[in-house]
């Protein structure tokens, strides 16, 4: 433990700067993998249809009526959940950047 203190004193850097630093480090590699995860999950979701018939008119379908069933549903819901959590990890790692020095 003194070798680490000296070694320590001599670079400059204190235990909590390390900390500091492990710590964005750790955020920085979560809100990548939640980044690649929410360009994944957008990736996979099918493409809106309106619904419409070649007539003109309004097409009622099963699926329709049971969307929130569907794979689509759950993709968008992927979607959202992954995007707020990514966006509270950038707020986190803003505060943890600029106020905790």
């Amino acid at each position: 433990m003194n070798m680490l203190n000296m070694l320590m004193a001599a670079s400059g850097n204190t235990l909590w700067t390390i900390w500091h630093d492990w710590v964005k480090y750790i955020f920085l590699a979560i809100m990548a993998v939640c980044a690649i995860f929410i360009i994944l999950v957008v990736l996979f979701q099918p493409g809106n249809s309106s619904g419409v018939s070649a007539l003109g008119g309004q097409t009622e379908t099963f699926l329709g009526k049971n969307k929130s069933k569907t794979f689509e549903h759950r993709m968008k819901k992927l979607t959202v959940i992954s995007s707020i959590i990514f966006v509270v990890l950038c707020i986190v790692f803003a505060i943890i950047a600029l106020f905790v020095q």
